[in-house]
């Protein structure tokens, strides 16, 4: 099998240098070994092609373009489901916790609260308006750090004018977080 591909190769190689026999006077025999096969020009329409197999490899493309399917769920629910990413906020007696929902997940994507120890050393107490701000700051470095840059943020409106949830707010603008999403673009086909 070796000796045949071996005499096939050999065959090549002297064909090529039979074509080339009118050139070997004239030096020119290595450049005529070693050119490449001309390749034929594409046509403008080969470049413009477009696989018909496309998968897109970055599932969260479609949501920064807002062109990804928002899941309605049904108008009666509070709160709603129509988004890619929601801020839910939470103080308890003694803790103050935020967490960022995927709307394909019930299970929160980054979370922040006052009973990690590393945000509970800062704090003189873990349920004041300081706390509320500094778990904004600590949630906002962990959204811009996952590429979380837009979530939905409804409070509940008798909370809403509380210091404590607009320090939070405050905190997560300031952070580099927009609270609202863009609005689902619809394009026909």
């Amino acid at each position: 099998m070796a000796l045949r591909e071996l005499s096939r190769g050999v065959r090549l190689l002297m064909g090529q240098i039979q074509r080339c026999g009118s050139v070997v006077a004239s030096n020119h025999t290595a450049r005529c070994l070693s050119q490449a096969a001309a390749r034929p020009e594409p046509t403008p329409d080969e470049n413009e092609a477009v696989s018909p197999t496309f998968v897109n490899r970055n599932p969260r493309n479609l949501e920064q373009m807002a062109l990804a399917v928002k899941d309605r769920g049904w108008k009666t629910t509070w709160p709603h489901q129509q988004f890619y990413h929601r801020l839910m906020f939470s103080r308890s007696q003694h803790h103050v916790t935020a967490e960022v929902f995927s709307c394909t997940s019930p299970v929160p994507v980054l979370s922040c609260s006052t009973k990690e120890w590393a945000v509970k050393k800062e704090l003189a107490s873990t349920n004041c308006v300081a706390a509320c701000q500094a778990v904004g700051e600590v949630l906002a470095h962990r959204c811009r750090q996952a590429g979380i840059t837009r979530m939905v943020y409804r409070a509940i409106p008798w909370t809403y004018r509380s210091n404590a949830v607009q320090a939070f707010r405050a905190a997560m603008k300031q952070g580099g977080v927009i609270l609202s999403e863009p609005r689902r673009k619809y394009i026909g086909t």
